[in-house]
């Protein structure tokens, strides 16, 4: 098993927790060089928000780094919260909670999302 089929095992099995729930989930993808996050109602297969560092107005200027993962953060809190969303479960793509991944969950905390 090399490291990519066993982050997504990882993915997998924390997937199938969230799916019992059938609670929103924040779902975050990382790559090498930037962050991508999306709220997803998995009873609808349906993406309700979306942010990237991918955008027009942060490709230029932040590229993939730990602040560029704190602004699509906000950016996710904030446009979640105009679809009326308050509260969703993590799931962290099978990727550790540490670094970028960790600074996109704490910036949408702070702008008011619950998870």
């Amino acid at each position: 098993m090399n490291k990519a089929i066993g982050r997504q095992r990882r993915a997998a099995k924390t997937r199938a927790r969230i799916a019992e729930l059938k609670a929103l989930r924040l779902s975050v993808y990382r790559s090498n060089n930037h962050i991508y996050a999306q709220v997803i109602d998995g009873v609808a297969a349906h993406i309700l928000a979306s942010a990237s560092s991918v955008e027009a107005d942060m490709r230029s200027s932040k590229g993939g780094s730990i602040e560029a993962a704190a602004e699509v953060g906000k950016r996710i809190a904030e446009r979640a919260k105009q679809k009326g969303v308050e509260a969703v479960a993590f799931d962290r793509g099978g990727f550790k909670y540490h670094g970028r991944v960790k600074a996109l969950a704490e910036a949408a905390r702070e702008h008011g999302l619950k998870f």
